[in-house]
């Protein structure tokens, strides 16, 4: 049975903006064996179909959504504790998203399509961006 796709929306920590974790996924320890960028997370997705039926990863720097990952599969972790975790496999290539703000959060949470930010325009994707401040109170104000 075919499900209509879902994303996950998660705070991307130790990050103030994109190019941040797009340096972090750079680096091998953000990287799963077959070198792509995998999120290790505690919980595993009740929803993993939904989520592997073409949904994101949404990312949330200083309050504000601003990128996307689409997630490519969910692989088990064992960080040799005997613990098995999430491995969040993404695809590599981050894609900017129309400011919008959210509330502090703890892990992630779903995310329905409609309520998704958009994508900014291909021409846009590589431009420098506002400071995470100013994406905050521009969205506050609606601005995007």
């Amino acid at each position: 049975m075919k499900h209509e796709p879902l994303n996950l929306v998660k705070l991307c920590v130790g990050a103030e903006r994109v190019e941040d974790l797009i340096h972090w996924q750079q680096q091998p320890c953000a990287k799963g064996p077959d070198g792509l960028p995998c999120h290790v997370t505690r919980m595993w997705p009740k929803r993993a179909d939904e989520l592997l039926n073409g949904g994101s990863l949404y990312w949330v720097f200083k309050g504000v959504v601003l990128a996307r990952q689409t997630i490519l599969r969910f692989d088990g972790v064992d960080r040799g504790d005997g613990i098995m975790r999430c491995g969040i496999v993404l695809d590599p290539r981050v894609i900017r998203v129309a400011a919008v703000p959210k509330r502090p959060f703890q892990g992630w949470r779903y995310l329905r399509p409609q309520e998704a930010p958009h994508d900014l325009h291909e021409a846009r994707q590589d431009e420098d961006l506002l400071p995470p401040a100013m994406h905050t109170a521009l969205a506050a104000l609606g601005v995007r």
